[in-house]
């Protein structure tokens, strides 16, 4: 049996780590934020811990653990669907990344409450890097491939105009 100590560590990690994700996400503007997420990492981890609370050791817990992680991450699709908004006009679709930092956070909230801590350390430092820097990689690389358009544009004008005045003079 896991002590109280440790269900502490276990839980207290998880909903800490679903509101760093949400504070992210509220920061941003966007439609989910620290309390939905705090609480997608902790509901998780307790899902875990209440099948699993040893960490998964023996056959009938690993296949309870197992059952437990495929409904969690089956349901946690229906939050991620809620954030997830399809404009009109534009056809635009809007809440992805929270829809995807839901997904995660379950995650996140699943390896917690295994105790994973080299997987949990690892996955959070790989989400900030993707939250913080993602974006702006995003923008540059959209700004050099319109730059890169641009400097096309030119040449590919000349050759429209070449063979509409090749097309004069065969006429």
């Amino acid at each position: 049996m896991t002590d109280v100590a440790d269900v502490i560590l276990r839980l207290g990690a998880a909903t800490l780590i679903g509101a760093a994700i949400g504070l992210n996400r509220d920061l941003h503007g966007k439609p989910i934020g620290v309390r939905t997420l705090g609480l997608v990492g902790l509901a998780s981890a307790i899902a875990v811990l209440a099948v699993a609370p040893g960490g998964g050791e023996g056959v009938r817990s690993v296949e309870a653990t197992s059952r437990v992680i495929q409904g969690v991450l089956t349901g946690i699709g229906f939050l991620g669907a809620g954030v997830i908004v399809r404009r009109s006009i534009g056809k635009q679709v809007h809440g992805l990344t929270s829809a995807a930092c839901a997904w995660t956070t379950a995650c996140l909230g699943l390896v917690c409450g295994l105790a994973a801590w080299p997987i949990v350390a690892t996955g959070v430092v790989l989400v900030f890097v993707l939250l913080i820097f993602g974006g702006p990689f995003e923008r540059m690389c959209q700004r050099w491939l319109a730059h890169f358009r641009e400097a096309e544009e030119p040449e590919a004008e000349a050759n429209t105009e070449a063979s509409a005045q090749r097309t004069d003079v065969q006429s």
